[in-house]
């Protein structure tokens, strides 16, 4: 089967009928090529039922073993993962990428280094990691209890780079990159330039409406998506939501930022003050999960950074 049929047939997939491949922990296993999968978990906040899985990962079948894309959130999360690779292949995981410094890119690493993985990460990533490490295994032991952070510790990566970095790995070329700061410091994007199938971490967002902290960067998150958007993918895997296309990605992304950063700054220049930040109509955007609980923290947030640029 072509590349091309094989995305054909994988849009059908999503559409209609992705198989779950753990229905105990919420995730949806979505065959991309005959060696590239993606892991969908749900939409919504980390909880014990989904094990801090509430995002989306990836893995590439190579001859050498499994390539995987963020291990989760907590050591049984990693399981979780591990078991639905092993639906497909029993090659052991040879390596992890982290695409960036929230936790469920990251703190899973445990579980798959005492197998004999190699972590990889941007340097960046480590390090917001290392400064983030006790507030979120507090904020995960809030969320899940703190029995179901017991076992995990933290693990930071063997190989990390600084913006780019080409890995091999049984025949299959990896395309690492770290355009710079999105919704962390440290969040990069995995390219397959054979395959045409791009990994974005947490640089884009589909269905649910992304988020942006106190870590966060949102001019500079705009410049890291079309960065991204640059390699022209036939399928974009969000870090958040099913595999997808660019322009879906964009719609629900770069759409969302640039329209916040063009509003606010508007609504600055007319000598609107943060208290009446919540008058900004966002509705256009209230179809995407979690607009409610996000969208108003989001606004201030851009505000907060507009005034110091």
């Amino acid at each position: 089967m072509s590349f091309l049929s094989r995305t054909v047939a994988s849009f059908t997939l999503l559409l209609g009928t992705a198989l779950p491949a753990s229905a105990a922990n919420n995730l949806e296993l979505v065959e991309l090529t005959d060696s590239a999968y993606a892991i969908v978990g749900e939409l919504g906040n980390r909880s014990t039922e989904n094990l801090g899985n509430n995002a989306t990962f990836g893995f590439i079948v190579t001859q050498e073993g499994v390539v995987l894309i963020d291990p989760g959130a907590v050591y049984q999360g990693a399981e979780a993962l591990h078991e639905v690779i092993r639906t497909v292949t029993d090659k052991p995981v040879s390596h992890v990428i982290n695409t960036g410094g929230q936790d469920h890119r990251w703190m899973g690493n445990d579980y798959f280094k005492q197998q004999g993985a190699t972590i990889i990460a941007s340097a960046r990533a480590v390090e917001d990691q290392k400064a983030r490490t006790r507030d979120q295994f507090s904020r995960l032991a809030g969320l899940m209890g703190s029995e179901a952070i017991e076992a995990t510790r933290p693990v930071y990566a063997d190989k990390t780079f600084e913006r780019e970095l080409t890995l091999t790995v049984g025949g299959t070329i990896f395309e690492l990159r770290h355009p710079g700061q999105a919704h962390t410091p440290g969040d990069s994007f995995v390219w397959l330039p054979d395959e045409k199938i791009l990994f974005t971490g947490d640089i884009v967002y589909t269905e649910r409406m992304l988020s942006i902290g106190d870590y966060s960067s949102s001019q500079s998150w705009v410049e890291s998506f079309r960065a991204m958007a640059a390699y022209e993918p036939e399928v974009v895997v969000p870090g958040h939501g099913a595999p997808t296309t660019l322009e879906k990605a964009r719609a629900d992304t770069l759409d969302y930022l640039v329209f916040l950063r063009e509003t606010i700054r508007e609504f600055m220049d007319n000598g609107g003050d943060i208290t009446r930040i919540g008058s900004i109509d966002q509705s256009q955007f209230d179809y995407l999960k979690n607009f409610d609980a996000l969208s108003g923290r989001n606004a201030q947030r851009v505000y907060s950074e507009l005034e110091w640029e």
